[in-house]
């Protein structure tokens, strides 16, 4: 028989106390140490590389004197608009026009899965200071894909808005979502442009836009560039990152620092970590998305990229699944993921001198000190707040006290040097028993 090294001692309570022998407790401490170990190695396969400079800094930091007579791109402002959303596309484009585009007078195409109206047409053409077009998105590009069971499909729909998924319930904005985030790249309508920057009815902005974004773009060897980053509704896409990475892992695509930045890596150790595969936004490792995403109701990108194989391979296969339907995959965080998975980090800009509002969501700088041009005779006279301390706006409506508005945290762990450090193994340690 074998001799159990351990014994029971009764206490004053009456209840017995196992107590371990001196092996067996080394035994488990080394188990211990050695999941400690591996989890620490693990979370540090997924640190983000620490920068040796800026990757991202603001192409201006005050006002500039608009170079009306400089080179234009091939770029196009573009609006996905109902007829009966008039007002709130007026408001949308006389924002625009006075902020920015009464210098540049770059065309607006304005898209509908409807005809547009006179009235619409009318208004608009009265408006806008460049061409305006108006575009009726095709059917095969809008409603459900031809191998779906649209029965099916329906239902889903139906169960996700009697969950109460934000917005879930209405099959047009499915429709939406899977076209911003294909289709969209592909239209007839577009293929005179390189870059395209999407407005949507009902924004505001808040600072002039002194320069051009799309030249800026270009010099600066950038393909996407947003203004509010933050987290999607968890419940909209479980399955989307799940998706994504299986695509990303079966390609062999390679990790990129952006992919890192946006991944949480379990602290669950081998082998138990492949068990939070089980939940939703994580890999087949356990690896977790951190549901992090650029706001795509303002977005300034360039369409090669989109229209290109390497995107519209992955949109493919996105569409396949049929996730679009029968879960809520946003356009926005597809946009993301693919942008994340595809491109080093220097590749997207965050324009944080942009006043912008979509919402209840909105980011305002402060004004640029000794930076307003003020003897300007092409800028407005105002009003405009006064300039702050730190500002890098330009002749902003309001001072960037506070912003309702997520950090960019995307890319904030890429940005700057010094933000993105390893733990020492010390330090990793004692957080476990912090």
């Amino acid at each position: 028989m074998v001799r159990l090294r351990s014994s029971l001692r009764l206490y004053p309570s009456g209840l017995p106390r196992l107590t371990l022998s001196r092996h067996t407790r080394l035994a488990l401490l080394l188990v211990l140490a050695t999941a400690i170990l591996e989890v620490f190695l693990h979370t540090q396969n997924w640190a983000v590389r620490q920068p040796d400079h800026e990757l991202d800094e603001p192409f201006y930091t005050s006002c500039q004197e608009p170079a009306i007579e400089q080179p234009r791109e091939k770029a196009a402002m573009v609006m996905l608009v109902r007829n009966q959303e008039l007002m709130k596309a007026l408001k949308t484009i006389q924002s625009i026009e006075k902020h920015f585009n009464q210098w540049y007078h770059y065309p607006i195409v304005f898209l509908n899965d409807e005809p547009f109206t006179e009235e619409f047409i009318s208004v608009m053409n009265t408006t806008v200071s460049g061409e305006a077009r108006f575009e009726l998105v095709p059917k095969k590009d809008w409603l459900f894909p031809e191998w779906m069971d649209v029965t099916d499909a329906k239902a889903a729909i139906k169960a996700q808005g009697q969950a109460g998924i934000l917005y879930a319930g209405l099959e047009t904005y499915h429709h939406m979502c899977r076209f911003y985030s294909g289709k969209f790249y592909t239209l007839e309508a577009l293929k005179a442009y390189k870059w395209y920057w999407r407005i949507e009815p009902d924004v505001n902005f808040y600072c002039s836009i002194t320069y051009d974004p799309f030249v800026e773009m270009t010099k600066h060897d950038k393909v996407y560039g947003f203004t509010i980053a933050l987290p999607e509704e968890p419940r909209t896409c479980p399955s989307l990152f799940r998706k994504m990475a299986d695509y990303k892992e079966s390609n062999n695509i390679l990790t990129t620092e952006l992919w890192k930045a946006t991944v949480a890596a379990s602290w669950m150790p081998w082998p138990l970590r492949s068990f939070m595969s089980w939940f939703g936004h994580r890999d087949r490792f356990g690896d977790g998305w951190s549901l992090c995403h650029y706001w795509s109701n303002f977005e300034i990108a360039n369409l090669d990229f989109f229209r290109g194989k390497e995107y519209q391979r992955l949109f493919e296969y996105l569409d396949k699944t049929g996730g679009f339907y029968y879960e809520r995959w946003g356009d926005a965080a597809v946009h993301s993921l693919a942008l994340h998975m595809l491109l080093p980090s220097h590749k997207v800009h965050h324009f944080e001198d942009f006043g912008y509002r979509h919402d209840w969501f909105y980011q305002c700088p402060a004004n640029a000190p000794d930076g307003q041009l003020l003897h300007s005779k092409l800028l407005p006279i105002g009003p405009f707040y006064p300039e702050r301390e730190g500002g890098i706006g330009c002749r902003c409506e309001c001072d960037g006290s506070r912003t309702r508005n997520f950090p960019a945290y995307c890319t904030d762990k890429l940005k700057k040097p010094n933000t993105a450090r390893r733990l020492s193994m010390v330090e990793f340690v004692c957080s476990w028993f912090s």
